[in-house]
Formats: C-alpha cells, sequence, structure tokens
C-alpha cells in the first residue's frame, strides 16, 4: 500500500500548481493552508476539475476559488448546525412534557418499560434504548450541574432536565420506541406524520453529526431518504425512474426537514443565511457557474421559493 508522506506548505502549493491550480498570492495560500488544513480544502476541489482528465483543475480556476469553497461550506455548515439544535431544543422539550405529563417525573416511572411500545419484535430495542439512557444518567448524572443538582436535592433527575445530557441520536431511538399514541401526540405539534417525524430524526441526527465534526456538508448524501411531500412537488422537482432527484437524502432534504419543523421566523432566517452565503460564493466563482455547484448540492434551481410555501 502506498504511503501518504508530508509535505511543506511550498510542497502543497506546488502539487496544486501541478494540476492547473492558479495561486496568485502565494504568502495568503500558504498562511490558509497552514491554518485549515490542505486535506480539508482540496476536498472541495471537485467541483473544479475536468471531468476528461485525471487530476486536473479547469483552466483558470483559482486558490480563492476553492478556498472561498471551503468558506461557504463552513458557513451553511454552522447555519445549519445553529438551526438543527434549534429544532433539538424543541423536540426534547415537547417529548419530555407530554412523556412527564403522562407518566410522572421520576426515572423509575418515566423509563417503566410499560411505557413503551409492547410489540414482541421490538422488546430487544426497548431494551437496548432504555440500558443507553440510564447509562446516561449513571455517567453524565454529575457532570452536569442541573442534573447534579436534581440528583443531590430530590434523589432524581427529572425528563425535561434529563433530555439535556442525553444526544439527539439517543432521544431519536428514544422517539422510536415511544407507543404509537404517545408518538402521535408529539407530532401533531409539527403537522407531520410519525413516520415522517422517525425519519425527520434520524436525518437530523446524521447531518447534526456531520456539522458538529466539522466534515464536509454541501454534498453530504444519507443512506436514508426523506417520504415525497407537498413541496416536491409544490416545486416542481424533476424526478428520474419515478425518484425525485433533489430533496430526498441531500441538503435539500434537510431544509426541507427544517421547513417543516422550525417555527416560520427561524425558517425565514435561516433562507436569508442560506442566501446570503451563496451571492458571496457566486461573486468569487467563475469558473464553473453556480447553478452547478447548487446542483452537486441538491438544490433544485427554484429553491429559494420554499421559504413562501405553506
Amino acid at each position: 500500500m502506498k504511503s501518504k508522506i508530508f509535505k511543506t506548505l511550498d510542497e502543497q502549493i506546488q502539487i496544486l500548481r501541478s494540476k492547473g491550480l492558479v495561486v496568485n498570492d502565494e504568502k495568503k495560500a500558504r498562511n490558509i493552508l497552514f491554518r485549515e488544513n490542505y486535506f480539508f480544502i482540496s476536498g472541495y476541489r471537485h467541483l473544479f476539475m475536468k471531468k476528461d482528465v485525471k487530476d486536473t483543475f479547469l483552466p483558470g480556476t483559482t486558490f480563492e476559488e476553492l478556498y472561498a469553497t471551503f468558506v461557504f461550506d463552513r458557513e451553511i455548515r454552522n447555519t445549519f448546525f445553529k438551526n438543527i439544535l434549534i429544532v433539538e431544543n424543541n423536540i426534547k422539550s415537547i417529548m419530555s412534557y407530554q412523556l412527564s405529563r403522562k407518566y410522572g417525573f421520576k426515572e423509575k416511572d418515566y423509563l417503566n418499560p410499560d411505557n413503551f411500545v409492547q410489540d414482541s419484535l421490538q422488546t430487544r430495542q426497548v431494551h437496548d434504548v432504555l440500558n443507553k439512557v440510564r447509562r446516561q444518567i449513571r455517567v453524565n448524572g454529575r457532570k452536569h450541574s442541573a442534573t447534579m443538582h436534581y440528583i443531590d436535592n430530590y434523589g432524581y433527575i427529572p425528563l425535561w432536565i434529563l433530555v439535556k445530557v442525553l444526544s439527539f441520536g439517543i432521544m431519536s431511538e428514544f422517539f422510536n420506541i415511544l407507543k404509537y399514541e404517545d408518538q402521535k401526540d408529539i407530532v401533531q405539534y409539527y403537522n407531520i406524520s410519525v413516520e415522517n417525524m422517525e425519519i425527520n430524526l434520524n436525518l437530523l441526527s446524521n447531518f447534526r453529526n456531520v456539522c458538529a465534526h466539522e466534515d464536509i456538508l454541501y454534498d453530504h448524501r444519507t443512506q436514508r431518504s426523506i417520504p415525497n411531500c407537498k413541496y416536491h412537488e409544490l416545486l416542481n422537482i424533476p424526478k428520474e425512474e419515478d425518484e425525485y432527484i433533489y430533496g430526498k437524502n441531500d441538503l435539500f432534504s434537510l431544509v426541507i426537514i427544517l421547513k417543516q419543523m422550525l417555527s416560520k421566523e427561524d425558517f425565514k432566517d435561516l433562507m436569508q443565511e442560506i442566501k446570503h452565503e451563496v451571492k458571496k460564493l457566486d461573486d468569487i466563482v467563475s469558473t464553473v457557474p453556480l447553478t452547478g455547484i447548487l446542483e452537486r448540492i441538491g438544490f433544485p434551481n427554484n429553491w429559494m421559493e420554499i421559504e413562501d410555501l405553506d
């Protein structure tokens, strides 16, 4: 197996130039590579590569364009992350309120296996998820001031406090083992189906992890796809083999999920921030058309129209 050896900043610039990238300001490029990491910046090179020649940039592609794409991805990643956290807080609050009201506020009450789906096929799943939750109580119960306060003063942790230390992934699994009537009580706030919520939470957890670990977001694809919904139809998103080509498991699917789960005000703010970053990118990148970048992201040409749809 061929090894990847260390390259100095000057060698990194030389590699980029050897592939046809225009580096106008070596000092600036060297500083950016030192701060941001060659590997991550080069992760955006595919947008600017010739399709018929291996490892060769399109004529005129500049380091500034490559870096602008890197910055664009970072900025929209931060924007999406912020809004995913808003949804996460909302869903944790709604779930803890509904379940505490119905089952009680002590662990022995709200974690009683009788409160969850009784399907024999899901017995193991219920057992595993509840064990994950109990483990979080043991591991993190004394690491957070709020949970420690309740343990020391009351001897238990109410669900509305516990959810603060549970990961979004565990909350997604927790929702999946609830009884159907409890799931319906929760999803009615969002006016979506239980199936929709299950998939939304799964994809939100996936995108959240990408954002939190600062992975490349713009062309990320999830394994699961969201169900067809009215926004696919209202935006006239094209199909291939009877399947919508945008908004299923790409970044636009996340936009659709956030449209369903954010308040109108928060979603409007999200869209304004995305449009701002797209405009900044378009002002710098000229080697490839903006439509090509948006297509790679999974945005249809009329993506902005979703803001005004009901």
